[in-house]
C-alpha cells in the first residue's frame, strides 16, 4: 500500500507543475471546452529591423554610369558620395539600365508601377521624350515646392522648356543637346552662316534626309519664322516660310550640294559616317556627336539658315521623380538640385560631352573656343516639338524633304501640298 501512495503524490506534484506554466504568447488560454465554437486569432508575426540607413534608388543608362576608370563616372561618383556625407544614415544605390526595349528605362518603370511600386527608382535620368511618355503614363511626379524654380535666370530658355510639361516641373536638367553644322576646316575655311552661301561650298552637306522626324527642315522652317501651331494648338503649317526651306534644297540638289543619295540617310549615325569617310565636307548633327568624338580636322558652328540668325531645336536629359513615398520624393529633389549645380555640371557636362543647361556651368569650360561656340548654340536652342505635335508635323516635312532632293517637284506646289496635308480631317 505505500507504493501506491508514492506513485499519487508524484503524479499530483507533476500536474501542479504544469498548472503553472504561462500560456503560448499570441495564443487563447486553453479551455474546458473540447472543440473551439470559433478559429484563434493568428499569431501576430513581430520583427524588429535594426536602425539603418535609408536606401535611396538611383536609374540611369550605361553612358551616364558612375563606372571606374571613367573620368565622368568617377565625377558623378564623387558627387554621390558628397550628397551621402552630407546626409545621416543615408545610401544611394545606382541601377544601369538599357535606354529603350525590354528592361529598359521606361519599360522598367512602367512595370514596376503596376507590379511593386516600393520597387521604383526614387530617381531616374531620362531624356525628353521619355519624361513625355512616362510622365503622361503617371509615373511621375512633379518637383512642385521641391526644388528650385525652373524661371530662375541661370538656365538656358531651352533647359527651362524642358523641364516643364503642361505648367508643372517634370525635371532637373543636366544635360542638354542641339543640332549643329560640323565641318572639314581644310575644305571649308569659314562656316556659312546663311544657306544661300552653303551654295558656294564644294562637297555635300550630309544629314538624314529621310529623318522620320524631319528635325533639320523642321529647325530650317521654324526659323524662317515659320509657326508649327494655331491658336488652338493644333499642329500647323505655312506656305510662304517652307516654301522658301524648300527652294533652298531645290537648288542645293541641283548644285549637288545635297546630293540625291542622301534621301537614303534615316539616322544620324548614317550622315556622321559619310562625314567620317570623307564623303560630305559638312554634316548637320547634334553637338554631343561632335564633343565627344572631336574628330582630328572637324570644327563646328550654329546651323545655317536662311537668314543667317541662329536658331536650333534642342533636346536634354533630366532627374526625374518616381517614388511614390512623399519622404523620399524630398530627399531625391534635393539630390537632384546637387547633381544640376552649375559648378559640378561645369566638369561633368565638358567630360562626358554634353551641353551644360546652366550658363554658370558654361563658365567653367576651360577651352575659350568651346565656349563662345556653346554659348551661340545654347542661347539660340529651342525645345523641339513634343510627341503629340512632332508627328503630324515630321510626316509631310520629311515627303517635301525627298521630293526636292530626288527634284521631283516644284517647292511651292510641294509645300502648299504639305500645308493642306495638315488641314485635311
Amino acid at each position: 500500500m505505500g507504493m501506491p501512495r508514492l506513485i499519487q503524490a508524484f503524479l499530483l506534484l507533476t500536474l501542479a507543475g504544469c498548472a503553472g506554466l504561462p500560456a503560448p504568447v499570441g495564443l487563447p488560454t486553453p479551455t474546458k471546452t473540447a472543440t473551439p465554437t470559433t478559429t484563434p486569432p493568428p499569431t501576430p508575426r513581430v520583427t524588429l529591423t535594426p536602425a539603418g540607413p535609408l536606401t535611396m534608388q538611383v536609374w540611369l543608362p550605361p553612358q551616364f554610369a558612375p563606372i571606374a576608370g571613367s573620368t565622368a563616372g568617377n565625377l558623378l561618383q564623387a558627387r554621390l558620395d558628397d550628397f551621402v556625407a552630407q546626409q545621416k544614415n543615408l545610401r544611394i544605390q545606382v541601377r544601369v539600365k538599357p535606354l529603350d526595349g525590354p528592361g529598359g528605362l521606361l519599360d522598367s518603370l512602367t512595370t514596376a508601377s503596376a507590379a511593386a511600386p516600393l520597387a521604383l527608382p526614387d530617381l531616374i535620368a531620362l531624356p525628353r521624350p521619355m519624361l513625355e511618355a512616362a510622365a503622361l503614363k503617371g509615373l511621375l511626379h512633379p518637383y512642385d515646392n521641391l526644388i528650385e524654380a525652373a524661371d530662375d535666370p541661370d538656365w538656358y530658355n531651352y533647359a527651362q522648356q524642358l523641364a516643364r510639361l503642361q505648367d508643372s516641373l517634370f525635371g532637373a536638367p543636366f544635360a542638354g543637346d542641339a543640332l549643329i553644322l560640323v565641318y572639314h576646316s581644310q575644305a571649308v575655311p569659314q562656316p556659312p552662316q546663311a544657306l544661300e552661301s552653303t551654295l558656294q561650298i564644294e562637297g555635300p552637306l550630309a544629314f538624314p534626309a529621310a529623318d522620320p522626324q524631319a528635325l533639320y527642315t523642321l529647325a530650317l522652317y521654324q526659323a524662317a519664322g515659320g509657326a508649327i501651331l494655331d491658336k488652338e494648338g493644333r499642329p500647323l503649317l505655312e506656305k510662304d516660310p517652307l516654301t522658301r526651306v524648300l527652294t533652298f534644297y531645290n537648288e542645293a540638289a541641283k548644285s549637288e550640294l545635297t546630293p540625291f543619295w542622301l534621301t537614303q540617310f534615316q539616322s544620324d549615325d548614317q550622315s556622321w559616317d559619310a562625314f567620317q569617310k570623307g564623303q560630305a565636307e559638312m554634316v548637320i548633327t547634334w553637338a554631343s556627336r561632335f564633343l565627344k568624338d572631336r574628330p582630328e580636322g572637324a570644327a563646328a558652328a550654329p546651323i545655317p539658315t536662311l537668314n543667317g540668325d541662329r536658331f536650333t531645336l534642342a533636346t536634354g536629359w533630366m532627374w526625374a521623380l518616381a517614388s511614390p513615398v512623399p519622404e523620399h520624393q524630398k530627399l531625391a529633389a534635393q539630390l537632384a538640385q546637387f547633381l544640376s549645380e552649375g559648378s559640378f555640371l561645369a566638369q561633368w557636362t565638358q567630360t562626358i560631352g554634353y551641353l551644360p543647361p546652366r550658363p554658370s556651368a558654361l563658365e567653367g569650360w576651360k577651352d575659350a573656343g568651346l565656349r563662345v561656340f556653346v554659348g551661340n548654340v545654347s542661347t539660340s536652342a529651342h525645345l523641339y516639338p513634343s510627341a503629340d505635335v512632332l508627328p503630324s508635323l515630321a510626316a509631310p516635312l520629311s515627303e517635301v524633304t525627298i521630293e526636292m532632293l530626288k527634284q521631283q517637284g516644284d517647292p511651292a506646289t510641294a509645300a502648299e501640298e504639305a500645308v493642306s496635308s495638315l488641314l485635311s480631317p
